[in-house]
């Protein structure tokens, strides 16, 4: 019987301690900023930099993680160069996975048509003018990277909406729309 009451006692005095702690007072912590940082307005005056500016702009020499580099500019002669000398990287798989024909319906069709002849709806309906049609140009694979990368004329760069692998999936679509027609 005495075991029964120490248990019984134990459990109380135990439900006691328990009922006491408050989740909504936590205990004291040691440098509360590294849990709860301050937070400050963008581009608004600090002291935690030298030069007082809270945006800082990045480190001389490095690039975006994921950022694959070009080393074409985005100038008339590259773009000749990138006829010639900017060939896909490519496999036998990845050009027949109908990826590109996916990218193309969603990023091209509406300006360029779905057989490529410069056609689309919003062509058809005047808000472009003037889109080429595929067959009339001389174009590459190099040449069809390098636009979708920078742009030409009225059409914009996609390189940010696109890949690098995704643009040269692109280029090769076109390539097949192109001997198509």
């Amino acid at each position: 019987m005495k075991t029964v009451y120490k248990i019984t006692l134990l459990f109380g005095f135990a439900m006691l301690i328990a009922s006491c702690h408050n989740n909504k007072a936590p205990n004291y912590q040691y440098f509360p900023n590294m849990y709860e940082s301050v937070g400050y307005e963008t581009y608004s005056e600090s002291n935690a930099f030298k030069n007082g500016k809270e945006g800082q702009l990045p480190v001389d020499g490095t690039i975006n993680r994921g950022f694959e580099t070009f080393e074409y500019a985005n100038t008339t002669e590259d773009y000749n160069r990138s006829k010639i000398d900017l060939v896909s990287p490519l496999d036998s798989l990845d050009r027949n996975n109908g990826k590109g024909q996916e990218l193309f319906d969603i990023y091209c069709i509406s300006c360029h048509g779905a057989s490529g002849n410069g056609k689309g709806k919003l062509v058809e309906r005047e808000k472009f003018l003037g889109v080429p049609s595929y067959a009339d140009r001389e174009i590459t694979e190099g040449s069809v990277f390098f636009v979708v990368t920078y742009g030409l004329n009225s059409m914009g760069s996609h390189a940010n909406q696109l890949s690098a692998h995704e643009r040269w999936l692109v280029a090769d679509y076109v390539l097949k729309l192109k001997s198509q027609l």
